[in-house]
């Protein structure tokens, strides 16, 4: 998946979430649905979340310097675990306060806007699935045959895991927004109001935590994927060099760190260890073009 790839989903979901989120509040004005409220607080913390992968995007860019020798690309992690947390706190938790506040004061939607909630909870499930459409295509482009759940939980660049996590999430949400609503205007009991709220928030927390513990693991450092991996032993042994050890280490989603330890002849000179370093490294290099930095170490193997 290229960087631009991810960023067009993310500027798909912003400007999703910013018109959502605005009718929302004006469907919130006229009903006082906590539903819509929480659904509405949803979309700005969505808009924010996109906000901050961009961000991410464009610092972790920034070229490596002394201080910050391997450059800044897991930036990217950085400011994606920073999403998981906003959407965790600021949806999650306050859709869950919502709800407890609407279970102890259940009242229903009364007045001549008794529509409003219904039109927009549907066009915003409209402006959702074009966005969901933009992140599913964008991540097709790279996903192969792998199902979405191991995409999602082996993708080295977070962006689109995050958007369609979040897009999914929020087509989810709206349909129990409008499950809520609907309910509410049927019978007239804001019970109904209160349990759809309570049930955006339990989704939202249960997504945020999947993002918490995927974006950890690429924190602390994941190796290069089987079939990159595979790639580059292919690469070291095609003339015959035995690996002794390999490691490989992502320093971002499109920059990867490999050193190894690979046997030479015993009898082999300073300028023959030094073409099979620059032959290997090219071989490497030529395999997998997103291994930039690579530590080569020559050995006698030893059995």
């Amino acid at each position: 998946m290229s960087a631009s790839g991810g960023t067009k989903a993310v500027v798909a979901a912003l400007t999703a979430n910013l018109a959502i989120a605005a009718m929302k509040f004006v469907a919130y004005a006229f009903t006082f649905s906590s539903s819509m409220l929480a659904e509405a607080i949803h979309s700005v913390a969505d808009s924010g979340n996109q906000l901050l992968l961009l961000l991410g995007g464009k610092r972790s860019r920034r070229a490596a310097d002394s201080a910050h020798p391997f450059g800044y690309g897991r930036e990217r992690y950085i400011y994606a675990f920073i999403v998981s947390i906003v959407l965790f706190s600021v949806g999650g938790l306050f859709a869950l306060y919502e709800a407890y506040e609407k279970f102890h004061d259940p009242h229903g939607i009364d007045g001549p806007f008794w529509w409003v909630p219904l039109a927009v909870l549907v066009g915003a499930i409209v402006a959702e699935g074009f966005s969901f459409r933009t992140a599913i295509k964008e991540a097709n482009h790279t996903r192969g045959k792998q199902g979405w759940i191991p995409f999602v939980r082996n993708a080295k660049q977070p962006e689109l895991p995050v958007i369609l996590l979040e897009d999914f999430g929020a087509l989810i949400g709206l349909v129990f927004a409008l499950f809520g609503v609907s309910m509410t205007l049927l019978t007239g009991n804001g019970i109904w109001d209160a349990l759809g709220t309570g049930m955006i928030g339990l989704l939202l927390v249960a997504i945020a935590i999947i993002l918490a513990l995927e974006t950890k693991s690429l924190l602390i450092g994941e190796s290069a994927g089987a079939a990159d991996l595979a790639a580059i032993e292919e690469a070291i042994q095609e003339d015959g060099t035995r690996i002794i050890h390999l490691r490989t280490l992502h320093l971002g989603p499109e920059e990867l760190l490999v050193a190894a330890k690979f046997s030479v002849a015993k009898g082999a000179t300073g300028a023959d260890i030094a073409q099979a370093i620059d032959g290997t490294e090219a071989r490497i290099r030529g395999a997998v073009p997103s291994a930039r930095v690579i530590y080569l170490e020559p050995d006698v193997y030893r059995g």
